[in-house]
């Protein structure tokens, strides 16, 4: 009897010691397996942090040069249009990024341009206008054999230094990311165009 326990004891602990095995690789298994189940923050969630552009059609329509005062706040990733102490425009910017930052301070806008083109900021094209090298600087950047630069567009262009800084329609991916524009969603960008006249007082402030 002692013979025949001793004989099913060893298949048993075998057994065992390869159930517990394979216990420990499954949980290895999961454990490496969990990560990849890690969220990765996409574009749309971080413009998704900034609250979305606001017009107030009262208030806008009443706003003129003589009563408006338009307000960008680079640490809140904002512009505000008032008229008094009502709010007719209220919207996420993306300004410059660490690099190239927007400057503070007090500007007037100095030119408007409703189809301007970066003469500094493109892309290089063929003659078919097929992108040969995209995201180049003018300034650095060499042009390849049989391209030519063509500059980013920045519709509703509203020019707040000579330097280049000015107020446009770009991309907001939710962080400060221009080289020293403001870039505006576009319905944004055409309704202060329409408001501002040269010589209209912008501040940024910090």
């Amino acid at each position: 009897m002692n013979d025949l326990l001793r004989q099913l004891r060893v298949p048993f602990v075998l057994l065992s010691f390869l159930m517990l095995s394979l216990g420990s690789a499954q949980a290895d298994f999961l454990w490496f397996k969990s990560p990849q189940k890690a969220q990765v923050t996409s574009p749309d969630q971080l413009i998704g942090r900034q609250a979305p552009a606001v017009i107030n059609r009262e208030v806008y329509d009443k706003m003129d040069t003589s009563n408006m005062s338009i307000v960008v706040s680079l640490s809140r990733q904002r512009v505000y249009a008032t008229v008094g102490d009502e709010v007719a425009i209220d919207s996420p910017i993306s300004s410059g990024k660490a690099a190239r930052r927007t400057p503070s301070g007090s500007f007037t806008v100095l030119e408007k341009d409703p189809n301007h083109h970066s003469s500094v900021y493109g892309n290089f094209v063929d003659s078919h206008g097929r992108i040969v090298r995209g995201g180049v600087s003018a300034l650095i950047d060499a042009a390849p054999s049989g391209t030519h630069f063509e500059g980013a567009p920045m519709t509703y262009f509203m020019r707040l230094t000579w330097e280049g800084v000015g107020m446009h329609v770009g991309i907001l991916p939710g962080y400060p990311a221009s080289h020293g524009c403001i870039r505006l969603p576009h319905d944004v960008a055409q309704a202060l165009y329409m408001k501002v006249k040269v010589g209209t007082p912008v501040k940024v402030v910090d």
